[in-house]
């Protein structure tokens, strides 16, 4: 049996179901996704437009091992934590990172609604640092485990899994 196949364009009218999404390790965490890969069948990259509410956050910091990441501002204003830095951002901002990616966050803290693009691979495995919870994420397909680093043995004569960044990001 095959899978019906998705279309390849979808216009500006067509109906994209948006979801409302809250990372669990950050309480401030709101936001509204339609994803325009899922639309169209694309199964090795994601793209999405995301809507955050004033005084909202998108997910937790965060940096990403195996896949890279862009946001691209398209209205209202943010402020992109990056690498332990605050940047204010809006309109035609665009934030890329490359992998081992550094720390980096997106919140809403204005009175308008902060919209962008957020994009990237989609990988079979990716691991994930949240270095402020102390919590590393590993997904492989669509199993996720969150786990504490605190307990975690490294091995010898191996690099520590960690975020690129040369600044305590906690």
């Amino acid at each position: 049996m095959t899978q019906a196949r998705k279309p390849s364009l979808v216009r500006a009218t067509d109906p994209i179901p948006e979801e409302p999404f809250s990372h669990p390790l950050n309480p401030d965490s709101a936001l509204h996704l339609r994803s325009l890969s899922d639309a169209v069948g694309l199964q090795r990259l994601g793209f999405h437009v995301v809507r955050v509410a004033p005084g909202k956050e998108s997910f937790v910091y965060h940096a990403h091992h195996c896949e890279e990441e862009f946001i691209y501002i398209l209205s209202g204003r943010g402020v992109a934590e990056i690498d332990g830095e605050e940047h204010e951002v809006g309109p035609g901002d665009f934030m890329g990172f490359p992998t081992p990616s550094v720390g980096h966050h997106l919140k809403n803290p204005s009175a308008e609604e902060l919209v962008y693009i957020s994009g990237g691979e989609r990988r079979e495995a990716e691991v994930a640092e949240f270095p402020r919870q102390d919590k590393r994420l590993v997904r492989v397909g669509m199993a996720i485990a969150i786990h504490d680093t605190s307990g975690a043995i490294e091995y010898p004569g191996f690099p520590p899994l960690r975020a690129r960044s040369d600044r305590d990001p906690g």
